[in-house]
Protein backbone atom coordinates (compact mmCIF):
# COMPACT_ATOMS: atom_id res chain seq x y z
CA UNK A 1 0.00 0.00 0.00
CA UNK A 2 1.37 3.39 -0.51
CA UNK A 3 0.81 6.81 0.85
CA UNK A 4 -0.19 10.33 -1.82
CA UNK A 5 1.68 12.86 -1.29
CA UNK A 6 0.01 16.23 -3.00
CA UNK A 7 2.07 18.98 -2.88
CA UNK A 8 4.97 21.40 -4.51
CA UNK A 9 8.85 19.59 -5.32
CA UNK A 10 10.92 22.97 -5.29
CA UNK A 11 14.38 24.39 -5.33
CA UNK A 12 15.70 25.69 -2.24
CA UNK A 13 17.83 28.50 -1.94
CA UNK A 14 19.10 28.93 1.50
CA UNK A 15 20.90 31.52 2.60
CA UNK A 16 22.28 32.13 6.14
CA UNK A 17 22.54 35.56 7.99
CA UNK A 18 24.56 35.88 10.69
CA UNK A 19 23.12 38.40 12.48
CA UNK A 20 19.27 38.87 13.65
CA UNK A 21 16.72 40.32 11.83
CA UNK A 22 14.85 41.75 14.34
CA UNK A 23 18.08 44.18 15.03
CA UNK A 24 18.06 44.90 11.17
CA UNK A 25 14.20 45.90 10.83
CA UNK A 26 13.14 49.02 12.69
CA UNK A 27 9.09 48.84 13.22
CA UNK A 28 8.64 52.38 12.89
CA UNK A 29 10.42 52.48 9.39
CA UNK A 30 8.24 49.59 7.52
CA UNK A 31 6.35 52.35 5.30
CA UNK A 32 10.02 52.70 3.69
CA UNK A 33 11.78 49.65 4.47
CA UNK A 34 14.93 49.26 2.59
CA UNK A 35 17.12 46.73 3.73
CA UNK A 36 19.90 44.29 2.31
CA UNK A 37 21.41 41.47 4.55
CA UNK A 38 25.07 40.28 4.01
CA UNK A 39 24.45 36.33 3.60
CA UNK A 40 28.17 34.89 3.65
CA UNK A 41 26.14 31.47 3.33
CA UNK A 42 24.56 29.92 0.17
CA UNK A 43 23.60 26.99 -0.86
CA UNK A 44 20.98 25.13 -2.77
CA UNK A 45 18.66 22.07 -2.20
CA UNK A 46 15.88 19.67 -2.99
CA UNK A 47 12.55 21.17 -1.45
CA UNK A 48 8.85 21.15 -1.78
CA UNK A 49 6.60 19.65 1.02
CA UNK A 50 5.58 16.74 -1.14
CA UNK A 51 9.60 16.05 -2.17
CA UNK A 52 10.43 16.67 1.84
CA UNK A 53 7.85 14.60 3.02
CA UNK A 54 8.29 11.46 0.29
CA UNK A 55 11.92 11.81 1.40
CA UNK A 56 11.24 11.14 5.21
CA UNK A 57 8.29 8.47 3.78
CA UNK A 58 10.93 6.78 2.39
CA UNK A 59 13.34 7.20 5.45
CA UNK A 60 10.94 5.00 7.51
CA UNK A 61 10.54 2.62 4.65
CA UNK A 62 7.02 3.49 3.25
CA UNK A 63 6.16 3.42 -0.38
CA UNK A 64 5.37 6.86 -1.46
CA UNK A 65 3.18 8.42 -4.47
CA UNK A 66 3.72 12.38 -4.60
CA UNK A 67 1.55 14.04 -6.88
CA UNK A 68 3.48 17.18 -8.11
CA UNK A 69 4.66 19.12 -10.87
CA UNK A 70 7.77 20.12 -12.17
CA UNK A 71 8.98 22.29 -14.76
CA UNK A 72 11.74 22.25 -17.41
CA UNK A 73 14.19 22.49 -15.31
CA UNK A 74 13.20 19.09 -13.41
CA UNK A 75 14.85 16.29 -14.50
CA UNK A 76 17.73 15.91 -12.41
CA UNK A 77 14.90 16.28 -9.47
CA UNK A 78 13.23 13.13 -10.92
CA UNK A 79 16.08 11.09 -11.50
CA UNK A 80 16.90 11.89 -7.39
CA UNK A 81 13.47 10.84 -6.30
CA UNK A 82 13.64 7.59 -8.48
CA UNK A 83 17.27 7.13 -6.46
CA UNK A 84 15.34 7.04 -3.81
CA UNK A 85 12.56 4.45 -4.56
CA UNK A 86 10.02 7.09 -4.72
CA UNK A 87 6.81 6.58 -7.16
CA UNK A 88 7.04 9.21 -9.66
CA UNK A 89 4.24 8.10 -12.39
CA UNK A 90 2.38 10.96 -10.98
CA UNK A 91 4.57 14.05 -11.35
CA UNK A 92 3.53 16.50 -14.19
CA UNK A 93 6.43 17.88 -16.13
CA UNK A 94 5.59 21.38 -17.77
CA UNK A 95 7.79 21.95 -20.21
CA UNK A 96 6.81 26.02 -20.29
CA UNK A 97 7.70 26.30 -16.48
CA UNK A 98 10.14 26.37 -14.11
CA UNK A 99 10.04 24.33 -11.33
CA UNK A 100 9.62 26.13 -8.09
CA UNK A 101 12.07 28.25 -6.11
CA UNK A 102 12.38 29.04 -2.74
CA UNK A 103 14.64 31.64 -1.28
CA UNK A 104 15.04 30.94 2.19
CA UNK A 105 17.10 33.27 4.39
CA UNK A 106 17.38 32.61 7.83
CA UNK A 107 19.01 34.41 10.48
CA UNK A 108 20.92 33.58 13.83
CA UNK A 109 17.71 32.71 16.00
CA UNK A 110 16.19 30.48 13.23
CA UNK A 111 13.73 33.45 12.12
CA UNK A 112 13.06 32.62 8.59
CA UNK A 113 12.24 35.25 5.36
CA UNK A 114 11.12 33.55 2.59
CA UNK A 115 10.15 34.97 -1.34
CA UNK A 116 8.51 32.11 -3.60
CA UNK A 117 8.15 31.47 -6.98
CA UNK A 118 5.42 29.10 -7.91
CA UNK A 119 6.02 28.09 -11.59
CA UNK A 120 5.13 24.62 -11.95
CA UNK A 121 3.13 24.09 -8.75
CA UNK A 122 0.60 26.58 -10.27
CA UNK A 123 -0.32 23.62 -12.92
CA UNK A 124 -1.09 21.21 -10.21
CA UNK A 125 -4.75 21.60 -10.49
CA UNK A 126 -4.23 19.83 -13.78
CA UNK A 127 -2.90 16.79 -12.47
CA UNK A 128 -5.62 14.89 -10.68
CA UNK A 129 -5.89 12.09 -7.84
CA UNK A 130 -5.04 9.18 -9.79
CA UNK A 131 -7.53 5.98 -9.30
CA UNK A 132 -5.44 3.83 -7.89
CA UNK A 133 -6.74 0.72 -5.84
CA UNK A 134 -3.44 1.17 -3.93
CA UNK A 135 -3.37 4.39 -1.98
CA UNK A 136 -3.94 3.59 1.45
CA UNK A 137 -4.05 7.41 2.85
CA UNK A 138 -2.71 10.82 1.44
CA UNK A 139 -1.66 14.59 2.46
CA UNK A 140 -2.70 17.91 1.07
CA UNK A 141 0.19 19.71 1.72
CA UNK A 142 1.17 23.57 0.44
CA UNK A 143 0.69 23.54 -3.27
CA UNK A 144 -1.14 25.55 -6.13
CA UNK A 145 -4.37 27.03 -4.76
CA UNK A 146 -7.01 25.70 -7.37
CA UNK A 147 -4.78 22.19 -6.69
CA UNK A 148 -4.86 21.50 -3.45
CA UNK A 149 -9.19 22.58 -3.54
CA UNK A 150 -9.23 19.69 -6.16
CA UNK A 151 -7.25 17.33 -4.64
CA UNK A 152 -8.64 17.80 -1.59
CA UNK A 153 -12.30 16.96 -2.72
CA UNK A 154 -11.22 14.52 -4.90
CA UNK A 155 -9.41 12.68 -2.09
CA UNK A 156 -12.63 12.97 -0.20
CA UNK A 157 -14.79 11.67 -3.26
CA UNK A 158 -12.39 8.54 -3.63
CA UNK A 159 -12.70 8.16 0.62
CA UNK A 160 -9.08 8.01 1.02
CA UNK A 161 -8.47 9.17 4.46
CA UNK A 162 -5.95 12.18 4.48
CA UNK A 163 -3.93 14.42 6.48
CA UNK A 164 -5.13 18.43 5.57
CA UNK A 165 -1.67 20.19 6.09
CA UNK A 166 -2.48 23.87 4.61
CA UNK A 167 0.77 25.61 5.52
CA UNK A 168 2.15 28.50 4.57
CA UNK A 169 -0.28 28.20 1.89
CA UNK A 170 -3.32 29.00 5.00
CA UNK A 171 -3.45 32.83 3.76
CA UNK A 172 -4.85 32.00 0.49
CA UNK A 173 -7.78 30.63 1.61
CA UNK A 174 -11.02 32.38 3.14
CA UNK A 175 -12.95 30.89 6.03
CA UNK A 176 -15.53 29.09 3.90
CA UNK A 177 -13.14 27.35 2.23
CA UNK A 178 -11.22 26.39 5.27
CA UNK A 179 -14.10 25.19 6.96
CA UNK A 180 -14.71 22.85 3.66
CA UNK A 181 -11.07 21.86 3.85
CA UNK A 182 -11.22 20.60 7.79
CA UNK A 183 -15.13 18.80 6.68
CA UNK A 184 -13.38 16.98 4.26
CA UNK A 185 -9.94 16.10 5.92
CA UNK A 186 -9.39 13.12 8.11
CA UNK A 187 -6.89 14.67 10.55
CA UNK A 188 -5.61 18.34 10.71
CA UNK A 189 -1.96 19.32 10.98
CA UNK A 190 -0.61 22.95 11.63
CA UNK A 191 2.08 24.81 13.69
CA UNK A 192 0.98 26.71 16.39
CA UNK A 193 1.34 29.79 14.63
CA UNK A 194 -1.16 28.36 11.49
CA UNK A 195 -3.33 27.16 14.26
CA UNK A 196 -4.08 30.53 15.58
CA UNK A 197 -4.94 31.42 11.89
CA UNK A 198 -7.19 28.66 11.28
CA UNK A 199 -9.23 29.62 14.59
CA UNK A 200 -9.37 32.88 13.46
CA UNK A 201 -10.56 32.37 9.96
CA UNK A 202 -12.80 29.51 10.06
CA UNK A 203 -14.34 31.24 14.08
CA UNK A 204 -13.78 27.44 15.09
CA UNK A 205 -11.28 26.59 18.14
CA UNK A 206 -9.06 24.37 18.43
CA UNK A 207 -11.18 21.80 20.37
CA UNK A 208 -14.12 22.19 17.71
CA UNK A 209 -11.94 21.86 14.51
CA UNK A 210 -10.38 18.32 16.51
CA UNK A 211 -13.87 17.79 16.71
CA UNK A 212 -15.17 17.73 13.10
CA UNK A 213 -11.78 15.33 12.48
CA UNK A 214 -9.85 12.21 14.10
CA UNK A 215 -6.91 14.19 15.27
CA UNK A 216 -5.27 17.78 15.06
CA UNK A 217 -2.03 18.27 15.75
CA UNK A 218 -0.38 21.83 16.61
CA UNK A 219 3.54 21.24 16.28
CA UNK A 220 5.33 23.77 19.10
CA UNK A 221 9.08 23.46 17.94
CA UNK A 222 11.51 22.53 20.33
CA UNK A 223 8.24 22.36 22.42
CA UNK A 224 7.13 19.32 20.78
CA UNK A 225 3.50 19.80 20.33
CA UNK A 226 -0.17 18.89 21.07
CA UNK A 227 -2.49 15.93 20.04
CA UNK A 228 -6.53 17.07 20.00
CA UNK A 229 -8.89 14.76 19.90
CA UNK A 230 -12.04 15.28 19.94
CA UNK A 231 -11.90 18.42 22.24
CA UNK A 232 -9.28 17.35 24.36
CA UNK A 233 -5.47 18.46 24.01
CA UNK A 234 -1.95 16.14 25.14
CA UNK A 235 0.98 17.55 24.94
CA UNK A 236 3.57 15.58 23.70
CA UNK A 237 6.90 16.54 24.90
CA UNK A 238 9.49 17.50 22.26
CA UNK A 239 12.70 15.83 21.82
CA UNK A 240 16.11 17.80 22.44
CA UNK A 241 18.23 17.89 18.94
CA UNK A 242 22.41 17.28 19.24
CA UNK A 243 22.88 20.43 17.49
CA UNK A 244 20.46 23.10 15.78
CA UNK A 245 21.78 23.72 12.27
CA UNK A 246 18.53 24.43 9.82
CA UNK A 247 15.24 24.54 10.67
CA UNK A 248 14.16 24.28 7.01
CA UNK A 249 11.56 21.33 6.31
CA UNK A 250 11.71 20.01 10.04
CA UNK A 251 7.57 20.06 9.78
CA UNK A 252 7.60 17.83 6.96
CA UNK A 253 9.97 15.36 8.35
CA UNK A 254 6.77 15.58 11.31
CA UNK A 255 4.33 14.97 8.31
CA UNK A 256 6.12 11.90 6.98
CA UNK A 257 6.33 10.68 10.70
CA UNK A 258 2.79 11.16 11.20
CA UNK A 259 1.83 9.23 7.49
CA UNK A 260 4.21 6.67 8.45
CA UNK A 261 2.78 6.09 12.06
CA UNK A 262 -0.74 6.76 10.59
CA UNK A 263 -0.67 3.85 8.01
CA UNK A 264 0.53 1.54 10.72
CA UNK A 265 -2.50 2.26 12.37
CA UNK A 266 -0.69 3.81 15.09
CA UNK A 267 -2.23 6.24 17.75
CA UNK A 268 -2.26 9.44 16.94
CA UNK A 269 0.27 10.31 20.20
CA UNK A 270 2.97 7.67 19.21
CA UNK A 271 2.73 8.94 15.63
CA UNK A 272 3.57 12.44 17.63
CA UNK A 273 6.43 10.95 19.39
CA UNK A 274 8.08 9.73 15.79
CA UNK A 275 7.47 13.01 14.13
CA UNK A 276 8.88 14.86 17.33
CA UNK A 277 12.20 12.79 17.05
CA UNK A 278 12.48 12.83 13.08
CA UNK A 279 12.03 16.46 13.35
CA UNK A 280 14.83 16.72 16.23
CA UNK A 281 17.40 14.84 13.60
CA UNK A 282 16.05 17.11 10.88
CA UNK A 283 17.11 20.35 12.47
CA UNK A 284 20.47 18.93 13.19
CA UNK A 285 21.31 18.68 9.16
CA UNK A 286 21.27 21.90 6.57
CA UNK A 287 19.15 21.39 3.81
CA UNK A 288 15.52 19.02 3.96
CA UNK A 289 16.53 15.80 2.50
CA UNK A 290 20.07 15.37 3.51
CA UNK A 291 19.04 13.98 7.17
CA UNK A 292 18.88 10.05 7.72
CA UNK A 293 17.68 8.38 10.50
CA UNK A 294 20.53 6.31 11.73
CA UNK A 295 19.31 4.37 14.98
CA UNK A 296 16.29 5.21 15.06
CA UNK A 297 13.42 2.76 15.56
CA UNK A 298 9.78 3.62 15.42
Amino acid sequence: MAILVCGSLAFDTIMTFEGRFADQILPDQLHILNVSFLVPGLRRDYGGCAGNIAYGLRQLGSEVVPLAAIGNDGAEYLERMRGLGVDVSHVQTVPESYTAQAMIMTDRDNNQITAFHPGAMSFAHQNPVPARSDLQLGIVAPDGRDGMLQHAAQLQAAGIPFVFDPGQGLPMFNGDELRAFIAQATWVAVNDYEGRMLSERTGLSLADISRQVKGLIVTLGEHGCDVWEQGEAVRVAGVKAEQVVDPTGCGDAFRAALLHGLSQGWPLRRCAELGNRMGALKIAVRGPQNYTLGGLQG
